[in-house]
């Protein structure tokens, strides 16, 4: 019995049993915290919305004069290669008026999933606004991809022309500067952002199916989101 339990075999059934517990247990914690973790997200997300839409500067002021942005949700289907794609899109209405959308994207980066807010006016002819909302790059090097000067650069650009990584001092309008050290996570992001663009930009150009004026008192009435399906 000795010589069975420091034996290779036993050994190798034990990690099998242990890793397998681990997992188990890990599984039903992320079956718990799933939905907690995605309500976190989606309150993040609307207290962005406003920022990403408006900018900064406007968005505090109209904080400061105790207004908000009427919001909607909707989901956008894509199909191609026979493979769909659901993007959330929240449309952003101030006194009745289409202000812009912020659409929520995910994609592969360097170490896992990258999970973003891109902000476009309401022609989705511009980007607004960008916002990282979940990212495990490296610390110091591919996580500055949430850092507020590099996802400047992407504010303004046109929604017409495909952006472009390179190294170095951006010269071109269409161009974005890579992290040091962290192509592969800049290029990650700028990926999603293109994709997104491609993917809803057809659909972000045709009006919301209910108008302003009701889509703004469907909020301030009820205090959520309401949502079009």
């Amino acid at each position: 019995m000795s010589s069975f339990k420091d034996s290779n075999l036993f050994q190798a059934w034990l990690v099998l049993l242990l890793a397998t517990a681990f997992g188990c247990a890990l599984a039903g914690v992320q079956t718990k915290l799933g939905p907690v973790i995605e309500a976190n997200k989606t309150r993040e997300t609307l207290a962005k919305i406003p920022a990403l839409v408006l900018g900064e500067d406007q968005a505090g002021q109209l904080s400061r004069q105790k207004k908000s942005l009427s919001i909607t949700s909707r989901t956008i289907e894509i199909e191609r290669n026979g493979i769909k794609k659901f993007y959330t899109v929240y449309d952003a209405f101030l006194e009745g008026t289409l202000a812009g959308h912020v659409a929520k994207a995910s994609g592969q980066g360097y170490a896992d999933k990258i999970e973003l807010l891109l902000g476009l006016d309401a022609d989705a002819r511009a980007i607004t606004g960008l916002f990282i909302l979940d990212q495990k790059e490296t610390p110091g090097l591919g996580n500055r991809i949430i850092e507020k000067p590099w996802r400047d650069q992407f504010l303004k650009k046109s929604s017409a022309t495909r952006l472009v990584v390179v190294k170095g001092n951006s010269g071109k309008d269409n161009e974005i500067d890579a992290i040091s050290g962290a192509t592969i996570s800049s290029r990650s992001v700028t990926g999603i952002v293109n994709k997104t663009i491609t993917d809803i930009k057809a659909q972000l150009i045709t009006p919301p199916k209910e108008t302003a004026d009701k889509q703004e008192t469907s909020q301030n009435e009820n205090g959520k989101i309401k949502e079009n399906t």
